[in-house]
């Protein structure tokens, strides 16, 4: 296996960040950064501060946050200056617990001075005398730790606003913060709380700190079941102190329709999420943090109130429901569930915009890539400019369109080559479409390649090189040579191999392109053996394009409710007419498995979308959108065939993956 791509003369970067079960949202933040970054990045992480020796790395990552939780990740970066990733513009809480919490007085005042002047000793003086409680809101002490700062990242330009008004002159970064697309099973997590699949429920998430506004959503849901009796509500989080939410549960008369659930793991966490209709993410005042429940929320496609304020304001209008803080704060909260409970269908809307926002700007991929991309800056002493190719890579137009197909339909000369290619004229059509063009210097494999559209590879992608695989004896390479019906000719080599268990006979980094339709699910032994050899052969930035049928089609999913088959092609060939490379389907997979796999062999999924083999109306399938939409499951991805395309970003991640393998 080849080395991971790098970006640049990639450092050592040490990482340091306190991970899971630390009951902190940075800590799951982490965990789910890391595996993109070490595909992209050599990285040693280090959740405790023992064993560490900076002489080891280029530069140290650290991920700063305003809890006991980061104690030792503060420590240690004002010994050893790194990369400072601030997921909000206050460390006081974190300062007292280093302090105050200890016993050390005289430290905590120092700090206060330090970062405030004599004003702000003074008031800490009278904090040390217990006359009033610590200044949290108005002296966020970050000075010492950004004076100490090679550079900074940030998630919002509200933060780094906020960084620059604090003093720092130093380089920043400004990195969405990460979130995956997780799949939940809504109605399974609803069973447990003993609602149903029509109630409409509510979900409060994270930990019940005062500015998270929960009088103010509790007083707008109670005008809600006025009007909606049968709604919901769960609250899942750490209570906190000072928000007496039994209380505030009981004086409000809601014992009936709130479920208070406590800290949850984060299994359950996402569980509850996913089963929640409308989620309420208000906060005011903010440090300018970016809430990963937040982000969670919005992958899961869930409508959500956010407060109209600091990084949240910045959310894009359309993929959330903005509440200003203030007198009417209440009001509008309560109108806008309102319209979620009486207008479903806007609820669904505002959700699907949602989940592509996330999809789009937040997957870990691009984030892990902006992040190798500035540190590589910061050893350098190199200028950060923001990527052109930052964002998620969107695949190209459909070259030529219905010429393309015209182009491909001329080389099935042979009367079951026509029969096949009209049968599959809209799956070939769209693979073309989806294709990367290439260039004279690029080169492309087709695996499984019957030579219908490999001349258009060629001759209307642009590829310099196009070769072929199929299976067979490794070595052997069979010389073909097709005659288009107007007398075009194309000639190519196919070498035949076993693709889930042969070493591939290319070099690493071979090609620009992969193309590996209607494969996968033929394989019976080892795919990840066929997708790490995949990677392997694309060059850093290389594109696989992988078609295959759909396991949740609305037809699959129709035949199991009337008890039939779910597969497309279950059926066992005779042995007489059965190949090898032609035999029926062991494994289908749904679109969520396609994305699983791929980003578990180290790509990054910049298209994922199903469609027909050939395009005409299912209106037998009617009732099955039906059955889906009363039960609030997805009607997306549900078309006959999968066509994703994925770009090499990093190595497998794993090599047996547990949802695969057994």
């Amino acid at each position: 296996m080849n080395a991971s791509p790098r970006i640049g003369p990639t450092p050592r970067i040490a990482f340091f960040s306190p991970l899971p079960p630390a009951r902190s949202g940075i800590a799951d933040y982490s965990e789910a950064l890391l595996g993109p970054l070490q595909g992209v990045a050599q990285v040693d992480v280090f959740s405790r501060a023992t064993g560490f020796d900076p002489a080891r790395f280029d530069v140290i990552l650290y991920q700063v946050g305003n809890n006991a939780c980061h104690d030792f990740v503060y420590e240690t970066a004002l010994r050893h200056p790194g990369v400072v990733v601030m997921h909000e513009a206050s460390l006081h809480h974190l300062i007292a617990c280093l302090t105050i919490k200890r016993g050390d007085w005289d430290r905590y005042v120092r700090e206060c001075e330090f970062n405030g002047g004599e004003r702000a000793r003074a008031f800490a003086e009278r904090v040390r005398r217990l006359e009033v409680g610590p200044d949290y809101e108005g002296l966020p002490l970050t000075r010492r730790i950004l004076e100490s700062a090679r550079g900074v990242i940030v998630h919002s330009r509200f933060m780094e606003s906020q960084i620059r008004a604090a003093g720092f002159t130093g380089p920043i970064a400004v990195i969405p913060h990460g979130a995956a697309i997780p799949s939940v099973d809504r109605n399974a997590y609803r069973e447990p709380l003993g609602i149903d699949e029509t109630a409409l429920l509510i979900g409060i998430f994270g930990f019940l700190k005062p500015y998270k506004r929960i009088a103010e959503c509790l007083r707008a849901f109670q005008r809600l079941i006025r009007i909606v009796p049968t709604a919901r509500m769960i609250v899942a989080g750490e209570s906190h102190p000072d928000v007496p939410f039994q209380s505030l549960i009981r004086s409000l008369e809601l014992s009936a329709h709130v479920q208070f659930l406590g800290f949850t793991p984060i299994e359950d966490f996402v569980g509850f999420l996913g089963a929640s209709d409308i989620v309420l993410n208000l906060r005011f005042p903010t440090v300018g943090e970016t809430s990963g429940t937040l982000l969670r929320a919005l992958g899961l496609g869930k409508a959500v109130l956010v407060s109209d304020v600091g990084a949240f304001r910045e959310l894009p209008d359309d993929v959330c429901l903005k509440v200003p803080p203030g007198v009417d704060e209440e009001d509008l909260a309560f109108e806008y569930m309102n319209l979620l409970a009486s207008r479903p269908e806007v609820a669904r809307e505002l959700g699907a915009r949602a989940k592509d926002y996330v999809a789009r700007e937040c997957n870990w991929g691009s984030v892990a890539l902006r992040y190798a991309r500035f540190l590589n800056t910061v050893v350098d002493g190199t200028e950060y400019r923001e990527p052109a190719d930052g964002a998620p890579i969107v695949a190209p137009p459909e070259p030529n369109g219905a010429g393309v197909w015209e182009y491909v339909r001329g080389w099935a000369v042979a009367e079951e080559a026509q029969q096949y290619v009209e049968t599959h004229q809209t799956r070939l059509a769209k693979t073309l479409a989806i294709t990367p063009p290439g260039s004279a210097s690029d080169r492309v494999l087709e695996m499984g390649c019957y030579l219908q559209m490999t001349p258009a590879l060629k001759n209307r992608l642009g590829y310099g090189e196009v070769r072929g695989c199929c299976y067979g004896k490794l070595g052997r390479v069979v010389e073909r040579l097709v005659l288009s019906e107007n007398g075009e000719t194309f000639a190519c080599s196919i070498d035949l191999f076993d693709a889930e268990r042969d070493p591939f006979p290319y070099p690493d980094g071979h090609y620009a392109t992969v193309l590996c339709c209607e494969l996968i699910e033929h394989l019976s032994a080892d795919p990840m053996h066929l997708m790490s050899e995949i990677n392997r052969i694309l060059k850093p930035g290389g594109y696989l394009v992988l078609t295959t049928p759909n396991a949740v089609a609305l037809r699959a999913i129709a035949g199991i409710l009337n008890g039939l088959h779910p597969g497309s092609f279950p059926a066992y060939l005779r042995s007489s007419r059965a190949s090898q490379g032609d035999q029926r389907h062991n494994r289908e997979y749904t679109p969520r498995e396609i994305e699983q796999l791929a980003e578990t062999s180290g790509f990054e999924v910049t298209r994922l979308e199903t469609g027909e083999i050939r395009d005409r109306p299912h209106p037998e399938f009617g009732w099955v959108r039906h059955l889906l939409r009363r039960y609030w499951l997805d009607t997306e991805l549900r078309g006959e065939g999968i066509y994703a395309v994925g770009r090499k970003a990093g190595a497998v991640r794993e090599r047996y993956p547990a949802w695969l393998y057994s």
